[in-house]
This record gives C-alpha cells, structure tokens and sequence, in this order.
C-alpha cells in the first residue's frame, strides 16, 4: 500500500544518528544522502523512510506512530536499545503485547523530534 514515508526533523545529524541506530538495529541502512535529506532502506537510491530537512518541523499528534518490521525479538530489543543511546525516549519497552496479539512483540521509542515510532515481529 504505501510506497514510502518522510518525516520532518530540525536536526538532521541528529535524527540520522538516531535512524541509523534504530534502524540498523532492523537490518535497514541509508540509502542516498545530501544536505537536505536521509533515506533508508535495503536498496541504494529507493527510499522507504526518508527523514526532510525542516527548520519548522513538529510531529504529529499522539494518535500517530510509525511501526517498522523486525526481522526478530532480538531486533526488536536493539533497535530500542541502540535509539535509547543517541537521544531517543522510551514510549514502551520491548515485549509481548497480548492485547494485539499473542506474538506480537515491539517496543515503541519517540524520535528527537517527537515523532512516534514501533518496531515489532508478529511471529
């Protein structure tokens, strides 16, 4: 359905530090750079998450977030992990959250800039 997605950030050495953590942890990398813009993904030049240069940026509200696929519990624990140590927020421990499901296991962080982000297996 989606093709990708793009957040806003105010600091973009910052927010790519803390995408690079989060990310890799998740198997993901960048995949094209330049002054304005980071995009991640698996293949070079096809972005699936692209963070945007913005001096006025803000995140969405509290009823939004971004869930990534984790290819493992263990995934999972660094992508929370990894984030945590470049400036991120806990927003939910990693775990088994019965109440989606009885795999679904994820942790829940939001970004520099506020934005609300998942990573989660459901296996």
């Amino acid at each position: 359905m989606l093709h990708h997605v793009s957040f806003p950030v105010r600091d973009l050495a910052l927010s790519g530090a803390f995408y690079d953590a989060a990310l890799g942890a998740l198997g993901f990398r960048r995949v094209f750079e330049d002054d304005t813009a980071i995009g991640y993904g698996l293949v070079d030049d096809e972005d699936l998450f692209c963070l945007k240069l913005r001096d006025d940026a803000s995140a969405a509200s509290a009823g939004f977030h971004l869930a990534f696929a984790a290819p493992d519990r263990p995934a999972v624990d660094r992508f929370h992990a990894s984030a945590l140590a470049i400036g991120g927020s806990d927003n939910g421990a990693p775990g088994l959250r019965p109440d989606y499901g009885a795999h679904y296991y994820a942790a829940f962080l939001i970004d520099p800039d506020g934005h609300r982000i998942e990573a989660v297996i459901n296996r």
